[in-house]
Formats: C-alpha cells, structure tokens, sequence
C-alpha cells in the first residue's frame, strides 16, 4: 500500500511539558501535518474537498508511545494505508527521532461524510485512484 515520509518536524519549546517532553496531545497535531502533507504531495486539496462537500472527520484513534521526543529533535513521520479506503480511511504512523529510533506508531481512522447532511458517503473514486496507483 501507499507510504508517504514527511519533511522533518522540528519540536518547538511550546509543544513540550515542564520537563521538556512533548506533550502528549501534540502526536495527534503531528500526524495531522504529515496527512495533509500527503494529501497535497497527491494533488489533493483538503480545502476543496470541503467546498465540494465532502468532508474527513477523525472518529477513531489510536497511539503507542515508545521513547518522549524532546524540545528541539527533528522528526519525521511516516504514513501509510493498510487498505484502500470506502466509507473510511484508516492512515497508519510511525514516527521517528533524529536518532533513527521510535518514538511513537500510531493509526487514525477517518470518515468520509457529506458536508450537508453530515452522513456517511462512499470514498470519491478519483480520491480512491490516488492510492491504488
């Protein structure tokens, strides 16, 4: 299946606790940037998927952290797809340190809902396309 690798992440001192680990709510920010990232890498504007009535909530999420990343690494993300989408899509993470070394995996599942009735609809075939080649 598909895999994207993000541009390096730098830890800003605003994402990290008093003890200078990132916080724990910033893994889902950062998974965030490198889907978007993605998305764009395809050709896919998030924004205009919206205004075209289509929108991706997150419904499901799951993380394991391995080592805390600290104020100042660099890291990267790497995404992939376990399966093509349907109704939703399931985006898969493993982020890295500057290090080379595991400092969480984690997984995101997302629904593809009609921006007016809020219901759930089928993956776009051209989105779906984008995956499969």
């Amino acid at each position: 299946m598909k895999q994207f690798t993000s541009k390096p992440l730098l830890v800003r001192y605003g994402e990290t606790d008093q003890m200078g680990v990132v916080h724990h709510s910033n893994y889902l920010r950062y998974f965030e940037v490198a889907r978007l990232e993605w998305l764009s890498a395809l050709g896919v504007s998030y924004a205009l998927m919206e205004k075209e009535g289509l929108i991706m909530p997150v419904i499901d999420v799951k993380v394991t952290y391995k080592i805390p990343a600290l104020f100042d690494d660099s890291l990267t993300i790497y995404i992939f797809l376990r399966e093509l989408p349907r109704v939703k899509i399931i985006f898969s993470y493993e982020i890295k340190n500057q290090k080379d070394e595991i400092v969480c995996n984690g997984e995101t599942t997302l629904a593809f809902l009609n921006t007016k009735t809020r219901k759930p609809v089928r993956c776009p075939e051209e989105f779906s396309e984008l995956f499969s080649t």
